[in-house]
């Protein structure tokens, strides 16, 4: 089976299990695959990574939102009365 590596960075279970933070680290803030026999079991984000992707992911549903709203009548709303 044939599976696309969707990072320029990989490694081994076995490598990530000796030193996780040490492939962290080489993988300079990007994903890493993390194979098993040579086909991509997981993928290892960084926190900061991962973080930005949910922001983004957030930003687009945001968006969507927007877009199914646009046009729609307006309410009037009263701070004082939330």
């Amino acid at each position: 089976m044939i599976r696309s590596i969707l990072t320029e960075n990989s490694t081994s279970i076995s490598e990530l299990k000796k030193n996780p933070m040490g492939v962290i680290d080489q993988a300079d803030g990007f994903p890493v695959a993390v194979l098993n026999r040579n086909q991509p079991a997981f993928y290892c984000i960084p926190a900061k990574a991962y973080e930005a992707l949910l922001d983004r992911l957030e930003d687009i549903e945001l968006a969507e939102i927007v877009k199914q709203r646009l046009g729609q009548e307006e309410v009037e709303v009263n701070i004082e009365d939330l």
